[in-house]
């Protein structure tokens, strides 16, 4: 099997001039990746039994109108992708920000139809001392044609790196001051119209404290259930959010491990399903590994291509037959400005480094 590479681009200047770059750069993948998305919720609505697509994108429309409100520089960005691409803005940001304009909808999932797996170890647990953190990003098995990284120089704001699908805003990466983010999905009752996930980390992302992240993350009219975390050398954090409470937890006392099910009594109330055999199993192995202490680059690369515990590990092939599979995996360590990551699953992606121009 050919292992698969991770294309980047990287774009400079304004908030038009970056999406401009970017939607030139992916044009073909940003048109191939909008209607792959919709035919893949039109199934998702099928196997549920319930959803109208006229509605999602009713939803959509609505949600990207708080965007433009919420994030201008951010919403010129996407809207020149857009036009750059040769795609409506509104369909995009829809396409990308799907799970939740879905979960406005529907809430309800099937057994293991989405994924992630998160790592945020303090130095007490490393080889070297420092804040290691990172993540897997699992969805659509067909969405691993569409995973880019994306190196951003903005004219305001620092230098970043995000690794996300075609025409998308950031969804994991780190900035050139440190601050890593990431997510995973959950699902809560009581979506509603609000900013989407990937619009949230994209900003968080542009902000030069892990305090200024934080405060993105825990105040935006989130318009769905995610957690979220924020890392910078010295902290990390996550937060388990449903759109009207965030519930914070650091790695003051140890890792913090994250899969796709709510662990705050509140939230499991207000789930729609169960943890699925998946997302307990993969916590499971995630809380063993990290307890051992010791890691470094080399021993979460391995851990995250784990698949001992078969359909359920970490590491998700699309031969698993489970609606999902691992599209990307990251690694960042925010005190070295080092970040590294592959598209695919960890033992079928070249890993590459995504290096900074800025120096420390």
């Amino acid at each position: 099997m050919t292992a698969h590479d991770l294309p980047t681009c990287t774009v400079q200047g304004s908030p038009k001039e970056l999406g401009h770059g970017q939607g030139e750069a992916f044009r073909e993948r940003i048109q191939q990746f909008v209607p792959m998305r919709f035919d893949a919720v039109r199934q998702y609505f099928v196997d549920a039994g319930r959803g109208d697509f006229d509605e999602l994108l009713a939803v959509g429309r609505a949600c990207f109108e708080v965007f433009r409100k919420w994030d201008p520089d951010a919403f010129e960005e996407h809207c020149a992708v857009a036009q750059a691409a040769g795609v409506l803005a509104d369909e995009l940001f829809t396409a990308g920000n799907m799970t939740d304009m879905r979960d406005v909808l529907l809430l309800r999932g099937l057994p293991d139809a989405e994924g992630c797996s998160s790592i945020l170890i303090p130095g007490s647990h490393t080889k070297s001392g420092l804040v290691h953190v990172g993540q897997t990003w699992d969805l659509n098995p067909q969405d691993v044609d569409y995973v880019v990284g994306i190196h951003r120089k903005p004219s305001q704001g620092p230098e970043t790196w995000s690794v996300t699908v075609s025409g998308c805003p950031s969804l994991v990466g780190m900035n050139e001051e440190g601050i890593a983010v990431g997510t995973t999905n959950v699902k809560t009752w009581g979506a509603r119209v609000g900013v989407g996930y990937m619009n949230i980390l994209h900003r968080a992302l542009s902000q030069t404290t892990w305090a200024a992240a934080a405060e993105v993350v825990v105040s935006a009219p989130r318009s769905g259930a995610h957690t979220y975390w924020v890392s910078d050398a010295e902290q990390a954090s996550e937060w388990e959010t449903s759109p009207d409470r965030a519930i914070h937890r650091d790695i003051t006392t140890g890792p913090v491990t994250r899969t796709n099910h709510c662990l705050d009594e509140t939230h499991c109330d207000l789930q729609w399903e169960p943890a699925s055999p998946s997302s307990l199993a993969r916590l499971k192995r995630l809380d063993e590994q990290l307890a051992l202490g010791q890691h470094d680059l080399a021993s979460l690369r391995a851990l995250f291509a784990d698949r001992s515990d078969g359909i359920h590990s970490l590491n998700r092939y699309p031969e698993d037959e489970q609606g999902t599979a691992t599209n990307s995996v990251l690694i960042a360590i925010p005190a070295k400005r080092e970040l590294w990551a592959c598209r695919g699953p960890a033992d079928r992606g070249l890993w590459q480094q995504l290096h900074f121009d800025s120096a420390r």
